[in-house]
Order: C-alpha cells, then structure tokens, then sequence
C-alpha cells in the first residue's frame, strides 16, 4: 500500500517504535525511584508523589492478595476520575490480576452483567456507588456473587477543610463531602479504602508480562450484551507510549484529565501517557468549565484531551477571558467532530491546533490521529504510530480506491486480542490481508490524497452522545424490562449540543395504554440505566415496521426521524 500520508509525520518522530518489554506496572515503579517527590496527581488541592502513588499501591495489591485476588483474576473498578482510580488500577495490574473498568454511570440492573461475565469476586469503588454495586452482587445467584467490596471516600483524598477558594465548584460539595456508611454485601465483606491501605502484609511476586492480560474493558455492539475487550499490557503500552510521544509529552509536563478514566482514552492516553513519561496528571472527577479554565491557568497544564463539547463550554464561559491557556501545546480529542468554526477560533486567537483522533475500546484508543503540526479539521487524521490502517469493501474485504468509501480497518500493536468468552465474535471482526490480521472497525470512511482519513458513516449501529456511545441494542433490552412496554426500537436523534441524542420508538401493551407517559418512562429509564443512555425523546407507535422475517427494520425508523416524520 502507498502511505502519503509520511510526508506530513512530525519530522521528530519514526514511523513505528519499539516499546517496553514489561508490564504496565513497572511504568510507575520506576518514575517512583526516578521521580520520587515529584507529584504525580493533583485532586482537590492535594498532590500525590510518585512514592506515594507506588506505596499505596503496593499496600493495596497486598491486601487484595490477602482476599484471594491471584494472576489474572479479573477485578472490578467502578468510580469517578480521582486518586483512588490510580491507586487501584495500578494494584490490581501489581497483583497480576486484570482490571475491569465499569462506567460508573451504570446502575445496578446494568452491573450484574460485568459482574458474571468477568467472573470477578473483588469490587473497587467509592462509597456513593457502592450500594448500588451490592444491589448488582446480590441479585446474582450466590456462586457468583462478590466476596469483597471495597470502598472509598473522596475525602479519602483530599482534606476538604484545605481546599482553596475556586477549589471545588459548590454544587460538587455534598457529593464529594458526604461520608457514605458501607453497604452489606450478601455473602461477603465490605471494606473501607482506609483499613486496605493500613494492611501490613507483602505483596505478592509482580510477574506479569507483555502478552499478559491487563485491562478488560466491555464495548456493546448490535446485538446481546456488551462484551469484553481483551486487552494484554502490550497493546496498553504501545499507545501510552506513541500517546505520550506524539503529544511532545516529558517528565516536566502536565496533563488535564477530566475525560473518563474508566473510558479506554482517558485511561491509556491521558493516564497511562502521563505516568509514562513521569508528568503530573491533574484530576477532575467530572466536567465543569470554571474548575476547568481555573486548573489549567494554576497548574500551567500543557496537555489536554478532551471531547469537543468541553471546548465549546468552556469558550462560552463568561470568565474565558480571564482564563490563561498559554501553557498548552497539547490540545485534542475524539468522540465526535469539533465544529469547524471553533477549531479555526481556538487557533486563530489562541495560536491552538485542534488535533482530532479516532480509535475504539478494541484499539486501545487511538488508531489514528492528526499529526500536530499538521492536521485537517474534522478528520480522524492519519494512522497512528506503528499501525496500518486501510479501506476496504465491507463485503469483498478488498481494498478500495482512494476516495472511496469502504469500511476502515486496523492492524497495529494496539489492537485488542479479542473478545473475552466470544470466539466466534472475535473470528468475525478480524481478516487477513497481505499476510496481516487486520480489525474490523464496523466505520465507514474515506482516505484522501494526502493519506487522511475520514468517517462518512457507521456499518454498526451505534449513536454517539457528547462522546459517548450508545448501543441501541442495549438500551432496548433494558426498555424490555419495564412492564408497559411491548417493543421498543431505539434510534438518533439530532441535537444541537450532543451532536446526537437517544429516542426510543416504544409500542406499549394493550393495557398500558393511556396509563404510561412518556414522561414515565424516561424517570424509569433513569433509574434503570446510565445517564448517557436515557432516551431524551419517547415517540409512542402502534407498530413497528418489520421485515418479512420478522426483524425490526429499523432503518426505516431512522430515516424517517432523519426526514422530519417521526
């Protein structure tokens, strides 16, 4: 294949590299001898040294050894973005075990499924999610319940009675203030943050490796439940360090990570990136463009990725002014396009590139980005470190003309090794070609003269809200569950903020009709499934268009709600 896309790669930079031979681990072992006193976090005012990191994590790892967590056993991790998100991750990859991140949006009828799928017995959390964690556990038959809930404060992390005036926004004060007592947990045992880190024993020997697994996040798709990502250190690795090299990221830099760490971006290319290279990682446990614009002005931060609809927010922020962006170099992002008009303001007034990326759970993040000193406006940009990336015609598997669309697809170091429990779902998103494994991504999109790439469309079936993804699939055998509704088809619809928000399409049984609002059911939605996923918009229908096998077609549905009749 040609690659013309080599004559716009950063002149500092070779086309592939060679990464670490260890696990992920060691990345913060060694900045704790290199960078001991240098702080690695900042959450709420306070800082955590590089030391402090790796002891506590070294604390942790032994007592999750002592409750029986061994070499790849997979470990829950479900909170917000704050200190104690590192702490653990890094335990869980220092016992050997696997961590698995879960969306702490996600509401106890949804955690059931992570817990029995990963077969985890050990649950981390903070103390505002945990019952509703304990709930997930106890609704699961008793074999497969969890033997151990751990549970953090916020406070665990920061002194409230020290934070500075601006510190903390005030509506962020009794969520992250309030003490939580822990919740019973059926068959087992909850536990405080503060007795785990006082555990005195060793931890056991560190031997994982590179093709060890790491990280096993769960993506949806167009059918069934979400499924596992297998992710060993190595892929994780790869991206953390071309993420760290081509964000111009050294031990003297500073990141902002306010994208979740639970999400495989914020958790390889801000967090993993960050501890790499030895910067310090500044921590905000969810958006809020005053708190934002104030901590990049304080801590000077020079890195920052983030999700186009922060950018517009904080640009609308009647302090923006005051606000000091003159230390970032770094600035980009994915989920959903940046708007042209404000990608040319930031770097018409701030001297800023927008530099736009693109990648899935399965690619640990990105598999393309925009070169930095160069990149295109709305585009995924080019492929990343390492990788081939080509466009194929989704039912030959045959690359595609350049200019035509076909479906993009990945081989890279970064690629997942599959599916966990689905080899025939894995044997489905992988070809070879030219003697390659390449990913299918399930995107359609077009590669330019100059060897970019764009999206023009989705093979999967998939709405992306402010970022977030959203699995109609899911979001309907969720719906199913509310005794109203006989069948429900979830779909997009446009949004001037969100980019694209969720409608449902809902038949209702017969004797529920005129008794359920749509009003209703979206406050059930809202008990029932994360945030994010909630259908802004409820459309009552007496039926639903069906195929002559009986599917739901619902792209008919789609485009008639693209055409203004639904």
């Amino acid at each position: 294949m040609t690659r013309p896309h080599y004559a716009f790669w950063p002149a500092r930079l070779p086309h592939a590299i060679t990464t670490p031979a260890t696990s992920l681990w060691f990345n913060v072992a060694v900045n704790a001898w290199r960078y001991p006193d240098k702080a690695a976090l900042v959450f709420m005012g306070r800082e955590t040294s590089y030391r402090q990191l790796h002891d506590e994590a070294e604390r942790l790892a032994a007592q999750l050894a002592a409750w029986g967590v061994g070499k790849g056993d997979r470990v829950l991790l479900y909170m917000q973005n704050c200190p104690q998100w590192v702490v653990a991750h890094f335990a869980i990859l220092r016992t050997n075990a696997v961590v698995v991140p879960v969306n702490p949006m996600n509401r106890a009828q949804e955690l059931r499924h992570y817990i029995e799928d990963s077969e985890a017995r050990v649950a981390i959390t903070t103390a505002d999610l945990a019952g509703e964690m304990a709930k997930a556990s106890d609704a699961l038959p008793a074999d497969q319940r969890l033997t151990h809930l751990l549970a953090s404060q916020y406070t665990d992390a920061f002194d409230p009675q020290a934070l500075e005036a601006g510190d903390m926004p005030a509506a962020w004060q009794d969520w992250l203030c309030t003490q939580h007592p822990l919740p019973a947990l059926q068959g087992g045992q909850a536990h405080a943050w503060a007795d785990a880190l006082a555990f005195s024993g060793a931890a056991p020997a560190h031997d994982a490796g590179p093709d060890d697994l790491a990280v096993l996040p769960y993506t949806s798709g167009t059918t069934g439940l979400p499924k596992g990502c297998m992710h060993p250190h190595r892929s994780l690795m790869h991206n953390a360090v071309a993420s760290s090299l081509w964000g111009t990221g050294s031990s003297d830099g500073v990141a902002l990570c306010v994208v979740p760490m639970f999400h495989i971006t914020g958790m390889v290319s801000v967090m993993h990136a960050t501890l790499y290279s030895g910067s310090t990682l500044v921590l905000m446990p969810r958006w809020d463009r005053e708190l934002a614009g104030r901590l990049i002005s304080r801590h000077k931060v020079t890195a920052w990725t983030n999700i186009p609809t922060m950018i517009i927010d904080l640009m609308a922020s009647p302090n923006f002014s005051q606000f000091d962006l003159s230390s970032l170099r770094s600035i980009g992002g994915g989920g959903a396009a940046m708007p042209q008009a404000v990608a040319q303001r930031l770097q018409d007034q701030y001297g800023l590139r927008y530099a736009e990326g693109y990648g899935l759970t399965e690619t640990a993040a990105p598999s393309h980005s925009n070169p930095p000193d160069r990149p295109k406006q709305q585009c995924l940009g080019i492929p990343f470190m390492s990788t081939d990336a080509r466009v194929v015609d989704p039912e030959t598997l045959k690359e595609v003309a350049q200019g035509e669309q076909g479906e993009i697809v990945v081989c890279g170091p970064e690629v997942f090794d599959g599916y966990w429990k689905h080899p025939e779902a894995t044997a489905a998103a992988f070809f070879e070609m030219d003697g390659k494994r390449f990913f299918r991504t399930g995107d359609l999109g077009r590669v330019d003269e100059e060897g970019y790439f764009f999206i023009t469309d989705r093979l999967k079936r998939m709405i992306n809200a402010s970022g977030f993804k959203v699995w109609p699939a899911e979001v309907e055998a969720l719906m199913f569950k509310h005794p109203a509704v006989q069948e429900a088809c979830v779909i997009s619809a446009s949004d001037d903020y969100r980019g694209e928000t969720v409608k449902a399409v809902v038949v209702l049984r017969a004797d529920h009709k005129g008794k359920v609002s749509e009003e209703d059911l979206v406050a059930w939605c809202r008990e029932h499934m994360a945030v994010y996923k909630v259908p802004r918009q409820i459309h009552f229908a007496d039926a639903l268009p069906k195929s002559g096998s009986g599917k739901v077609m619902w792209r008919t549905l789609q485009e008639a709600q693209n055409q203004g009749q639904l």
